[in-house]
């Protein structure tokens, strides 16, 4: 919502807005944008009456807000149809789905194309480091935007993918989430088999082939389908055609990673990426497809791969403290805890590595990926996990921290169920030593946890 506020004002529009919590980074670009933000929803935040009230899809019925737009008849609308309609009909939309790396992949995608001399237009999910921001606005006919799966609005309860027009669209991997919206892996499907039925002939399908259910939905689409997978062996051998796009001689080092990339068999180019991990190798192949199908020459995709940086809280390094090393990542879903966690390993080779997790999201929150989570952090040296949140909304049907905790301990691993913001710190304080790496994850603001724990490291005492 805050990337689709400065996008309106890019195109000359006058925009305000409200929300519960609004937190960095997306309330500092907020903020230096100059668009005016309450926190806290009220009636009197729609004075003076806007001509269009804009409702993300996080607002829902009893709503203050939202009862007194609806009691003034104002026009109001969802973030995606407005999108759809000011910003992406009439250009070449590049449109990046999939459960997970969508707002890392998209980022990538467009400072690719943007070194490729394409100029794109954009609107991704989080603040991408090459940009200095989360959306621009420009004259080129390439629009990159992240397609998410969750619902639009509580008027419009499809996906907001399926508002985006795709004509070139990513699609990495399918793996079950939110479950607050789709009743069922069936459910979760479905959205996803109408999003590739979308792309139009003269279009392009970057499919995922290290996803079985990517694979098997491939098969639907009208439009051409350039596959991509890690490496040949990793797809099984009844996992169909081979990829037409996959990666040789994988190399991962603290500065990130190197690989071959084959096309159809035969050498496309050495890639060099400063990225860690293999959902990043994944993520760059699929880049290099949807770049490949515009046009983009290989000599410029490869320049913008080497001189990609990140997306703000994807890996992040909020600072260093006592020669401790702390990152924010957003992780919450088991696999990107899994990937992430193993990502920080490859980079941070013989550095004690401690995990610490908010379970944040619905999904995240559920029994039912318990099991998952067991296995997720595995790689960590040391795990804390913090409280749940609003857990009163689960009706016994909630993730047990403490659980988990112990299930880990007798495993003979250090773990911890801390719930406050204030006892990880001072527990986290009083154990780190120089060369430690703390990973936070979380999909919210955890609290400020990373700045407390770097200003408690800090501290004299």
């Amino acid at each position: 919502m805050a990337s689709l506020a400065g996008l309106l004002k890019a195109a000359g529009h006058k925009v305000t807005g409200s929300d519960e919590n609004v937190y960095p980074p997306m309330s500092h670009e907020l903020e230096a944008l100059g668009i005016p933000y309450k926190s806290g929803f009220a009636s009197a935040n729609l004075e003076p009456r806007p001509d269009v009230v804009i409702v993300g899809n996080a607002i829902s019925r009893g709503n203050v807000e939202l009862e007194a737009v609806l009691n003034q008849k104002l026009y109001y609308t969802s973030a995606a149809a407005v999108i759809k309609e000011e910003f992406i009909r009439g250009r070449h939309s590049l449109a990046v789905a999939g459960t997970h790396g969508k707002t890392s992949t998209s980022s990538l995608l467009a400072w690719v194309l943007e070194v490729a001399g394409l100029n794109p237009a954009f609107l991704i999910g989080g603040v991408a480091e090459n940009f200095g921001r989360s959306f621009r606005l420009t004259g080129s006919k390439y629009f990159v935007i992240e397609a998410d799966e969750y619902d639009t609005a509580y008027f419009d309860k499809g996906p907001k993918m399926w508002h985006y027009l795709p004509d070139t669209a990513i699609v990495a991997n399918i793996e079950f989430d939110h479950a607050d919206i789709y009743r069922d892996a069936i459910a979760y499907d479905f959205a996803f088999s109408r999003f590739i039925n979308l792309i139009p002939g003269n279009g392009t399908l970057v499919a995922g082939w290290d996803s079985p259910k990517v694979r098997e939905l491939s098969a639907r689409s009208f439009a051409p389908v350039e596959s991509f997978a890690y490496s040949q062996e990793q797809t099984g051998p009844a996992a169909g055609p081979h990829p037409r796009w996959r990666a040789e001689d994988v190399r991962f080092g603290p500065e990130g990673t190197t690989f071959t990339v084959l096309h159809d068999g035969a050498e496309w180019g050495r890639v060099e990426s400063p990225l860690a991990g293999a959902f990043s190798v994944r993520n760059i192949l699929a880049v290099i497809a949807a770049a490949n199908s515009v046009g983009a020459a290989a000599d410029r995709v490869r320049e913008g791969l080497r001189t990609y940086k990140s997306v703000k809280r994807r890996m992040e390094v909020r600072g260093e403290a006592r020669g401790v090393t702390v990152i924010d990542d957003f992780a919450h879903h088991p696999t990107a805890i899994r990937e992430t966690i193993s990502a920080a390993r490859q980079k941070y080779a013989g550095r004690r590595l401690i995990a610490v997790y908010e379970p944040r999201s619905y999904t995240a929150q559920l029994r039912e990926f318990e099991g998952a989570y067991e296995s997720a952090f595995a790689e960590a040296d040391e795990i804390v996990l913090a409280g749940l949140f609003h857990p009163e909304r689960y009706a016994g049907n909630a993730l047990d921290p403490q659980g988990l905790a112990d299930r880990w301990t007798r495993a003979g691993k250090t773990a911890a169920y801390i719930p406050g913001v204030p006892d990880i710190v001072r527990s986290l304080a009083g154990s780190l030593r120089a060369g430690d790496v703390v990973l936070v994850m979380s999909n919210g603001g955890f609290g400020g946890l990373h700045e407390k724990l770097l200003q408690e490291l800090a501290s004299p005492a």
